[in-house]
């Protein structure tokens, strides 16, 4: 079954992205083989590990590896002979929670289910072509080695990264607080032609009202009074690579317009300059909010909404990700074991406890659930660390104790910080909980020595 490539072979193949398919099922191999050759590839087959380990000799840019073949396991054929710079994608006729998790332990790029997807499979192809075409480019595996999961959700949402990565078109990603907007952002930047540019992440709610403009485009020695230097903003850090603005409805008004300003002329100009200064940069911007209300709610421009929204992407909530949530909470556990040297486990009773809480705080929620449990836990972490009660327990009503005569500053210091600890260290939830702005919060904070808290993803 075992196809190789002639030995005399024009030399423009030479160039091609070349693809192995290993499956026992012929019909399958000579399927994706066509689509592959259609997509611009070389291509191989093989039937079974056998046969697989000579196909290698020819060094594939992408393989598609079924998990069960006769003559064995193919993940565990990929950790001993898989070579480490070569995305895998593994496919399964019968795939379980266990098998997608061992699939990202042994580095997969991606875990389909059969019958395959098409569209999947060709945006997998055409993102190798494109790596193939850009030589140095990092493999589809380190684009998406923090997007984790397996659900149709995420496979569809690297789908569209897959797609709008190699052009220039602004991103608006639209999501709940905790669901990885960042995370996301970075995997755009990652599968772009600018990955080895700088990536610059910016929290517009965490940054002072007074000090945003001068932050995102810098400023010049004494264009205001503390200016005692040059100042480079994030736009100028950014250059050649990705800006990604976070929270953008917590930007001023005036601000949004001279953003806006700066994607359609593609320059700016920094406080207290005279001279435009040429903007090689993408911007991906994101918020929780529903981009329409906040427009109608006057929190975002509407000509700026349909500037940054050429390409919207919508993050599932971790709800909507089925059996994902079991697949990160082991994944964040395996990452305190190797931490810390340790070798804790889940109880086989908490996965079901896992996929039936509705975690309002998505992934956030849940790491800041599994490093709570690790801390708890001795050998096992069991059912009883339930995140549900916790979550109820806290929407009824923490009682917090105020002794009679305490000054009000004190007294709102103490509800602010205990609020927010109940909340994971969440300051949109937190917020949202205590009526006010997360402007006002982050205000708080820094006078009460707390900025450094963790922020929202």
């Amino acid at each position: 079954m075992l196809q190789h490539a002639s030995s005399l072979v024009p030399w423009f193949t030479l160039l091609m992205p070349h693809l192995l398919v290993v499956d026992d099922m012929p019909a399958i191999c000579e399927l994706v083989a066509e689509i592959a050759m259609g997509e611009g590839y070389t291509a191989d087959t093989a039937g079974s590990i056998r046969e697989a380990k000579e196909a290698l000799a020819n060094n594939p840019d992408v393989v598609l590896l079924d998990v069960q073949l006769p003559d064995g396991d193919g993940m565990a054929f990929w950790k001993e002979f898989g070579p480490a710079h070569t995305p895998v994608i593994f496919m399964s006729g019968r795939a379980t929670l266990e098998s997608a998790i061992g699939a990202l332990r042994a580095g997969a790029a991606d875990y389909l289910r059969k019958p395959i997807s098409l569209n999947r499979l060709r945006a997998v192809l055409t993102t190798a072509r494109n790596r193939k075409a850009e030589s140095g480019s990092p493999p589809t595996h380190e684009c998406f080695a923090r997007l984790k999961g397996t659900s149709r959700a995420v496979q569809l949402l690297r789908t569209y990264i897959h797609k709008v990565a190699p052009t220039h078109a602004t991103v608006l990603l639209v999501g709940e607080s905790g669901t990885g907007k960042e995370i996301a952002a970075e995997a755009i930047h990652l599968a772009s032609p600018r990955y080895d540019q700088a990536f610059v992440p910016v929290n517009c709610g965490a940054i002072s009202p007074n000090l945003i403009e001068s932050e995102l485009f810098g400023h010049e020695k004494g264009s205001f009074t503390g200016a005692d230097r040059d100042h480079k903003g994030y736009f100028d850090r950014a250059q050649g690579g990705t800006l990604f603005l976070d929270e953008i409805t917590e930007m001023s008004a005036e601000l949004q317009v001279r953003l806006l300003r700066v994607l359609e002329t593609g320059s700016f100009m920094s406080v207290g300059g005279n001279q435009e200064i040429q903007a090689d940069v993408r911007v991906i911007a994101a918020t929780n909010r529903n981009p329409e209300h906040a427009v109608a709610q006057g929190l975002l421009r509407e000509d700026l909404y349909h500037r940054l929204s050429v390409f919207p992407l919508e993050l599932p909530p971790l709800r909507d990700r089925d059996d994902d949530v079991v697949l990160l909470a082991q994944h964040f556990l395996d990452e305190l074991n190797a931490e810390h040297g340790s070798d804790k486990r889940f109880a086989p009773n908490i996965e079901e406890m896992l996929r039936r809480y509705a975690w309002p705080g998505n992934i956030r929620e849940l790491r800041n659930y599994v490093y709570r449990s690790y801390i708890l836990a001795d050998d096992e972490i069991q059912g009883e660390f339930n995140p549900l009660e916790r979550s109820l327990a806290f929407q009824g009503g923490t009682e917090i104790a105020v002794p009679v005569g305490i000054p009000l500053a004190d007294a709102n210091r103490q509800i602010i910080l205990e609020t927010l600890k109940q909340t994971g260290g969440a300051k949109k939830q937190a917020a949202q909980i205590l009526g006010i702005s997360t402007k006002t919060l982050y205000k708080k904070l820094d006078e009460y020595g707390y900025s450094n808290i963790e922020t929202e993803a």
